[in-house]
């Protein structure tokens, strides 16, 4: 098995703790003063205290233009559900809503995209069946 690993800056790792920790459900690892690594649904983040990386919203999914770049994770969609439930209970500002795409094609999916309080934009997709994850 491999884990992917994604190392960034925020701007404040109390707010990153809570944000990643507490609201997306992410077990802590390890961490310094300057920064703290998080299981990011099975994958590793390391988040670092420093400027975020500059998007912009040329990313066209669709009829949607999304922030690029961006990263997230592809979940089964009962976890996605249970996710984007707790984010709208929590009163996120998503940049995308969660909502289905690709109704009915190869590839349909359950998306939202919504960004961290340092303002990194995350997508988290989810699929019915995992396999869709590469469908053409």
């Amino acid at each position: 098995m491999s884990i992917f690993h994604l190392a960034f800056n925020v701007t404040d790792l109390d707010e990153t703790r809570r944000f990643y920790g507490d609201l997306l459900g992410c077990a802590e690892g390890r961490s310094t003063q300057t920064w703290v690594d998080f299981d990011f649904f099975g994958h590793q983040i390391s988040c670092h205290l420093g400027t975020p990386f500059a998007d912009a919203p040329t990313g066209l999914v669709g009829d949607h233009k999304v922030p690029m770049p961006h990263f997230g994770v592809v979940l089964q969609h009962a976890d996605w559900r249970a996710l984007a439930d707790r984010l709208e209970e929590a009163g996120a500002d998503f940049v995308l809503s969660p909502q289905t795409r690709f109704a009915g094609q190869p590839g349909e999916q359950s998306t939202m995209f919504f960004r961290d309080p340092s303002g990194n934009p995350i997508e988290i997709k989810g699929l019915a069946d995992m396999n869709g994850a590469f469908a053409t």
